[in-house]
């Protein structure tokens, strides 16, 4: 009996975690999540609501690209990147991390004013969505238009045979996207011409240099880098 009762003592030192587990468990039940979409047309307006903020969120990188200046930073930090002669430094997360937090700093103003415009009376339920996005896309589409060409948004109102618009701010967020997209091309590539003019008149010096010194082997870039 000593003996057998000797085998049981190293198993009586795992009793309380055993007991504590006891406790522990009925309490541990799978929790679930109920989502109430309501009934009859409610429940048809709660899905469309659900399926239309999924559709939106997983658009946001595209809705970032088309309506901020993030096309113009990030064009012009590339070319600057490529003026310098340096490929893979700062590396791609660098440059887009940078464009980010300058898009939203230019961006700022304009995300208060349809803040404070659209969502905000929303979440106090002042208001009710179909009212909320037209004020939230204001400041935005007026951002918008201030910054595309007229010439653009002119073409692109004669392709969808839109006439007489009083100004680009007037223009349908169809017609505005794509000729603020363009133009923010436009100046993101005239900027990095002026940035990248510099660079290549100090390479095109150094090639020249060591051309008449007889040091063809020595790449450019070696010595422009420091300039």
């Amino acid at each position: 009996m000593i003996g057998h009762a000797r085998k049981l003592l190293p198993a009586l030192r795992y009793l309380p975690v055993l007991a504590l587990a006891g406790v522990i468990a009925p309490e541990a039940l799978p929790q679930t999540i109920s989502v109430d979409l309501g009934t009859g047309q409610g429940l048809t307006s709660g899905i469309v609501q659900m399926v239309a903020a999924i559709t939106i969120l997983s658009l946001a990188p595209s809705i970032l690209v088309m309506t901020t200046s993030f096309v113009r930073i990030v064009v012009v930090l590339s070319l600057l990147r490529t003026a310098i002669g340096l490929q893979n430094a700062p590396p791609n997360s660098v440059v887009i991390s940078l464009s980010l937090f300058l898009t939203g700093f230019v961006m700022a103003p304009t995300f208060m004013a349809s803040y404070e415009a659209g969502i905000q009376p929303y979440m106090a339920e002042a208001i009710t969505l179909e009212e909320a996005l037209p004020r939230a896309l204001g400041p935005v589409q007026a951002f918008m238009g201030q910054h595309a060409n007229e010439a653009d948004v002119a073409l692109f109102a004669n392709m969808a045979k839109i006439e007489n618009l009083e100004s680009p701010e007037a223009a349908p967020f169809h017609v505005l996207a794509p000729a603020f997209m363009i133009s923010e091309l436009k100046r993101a590539f005239e900027i990095g011409f002026m940035v990248f003019l510099p660079f290549l008149v100090i390479d095109l010096v150094v090639s020249s240099i060591l051309m008449a010194m007889g040091m063809m082997m020595l790449p450019p870039v070696t010595i422009s880098l420091p300039f």
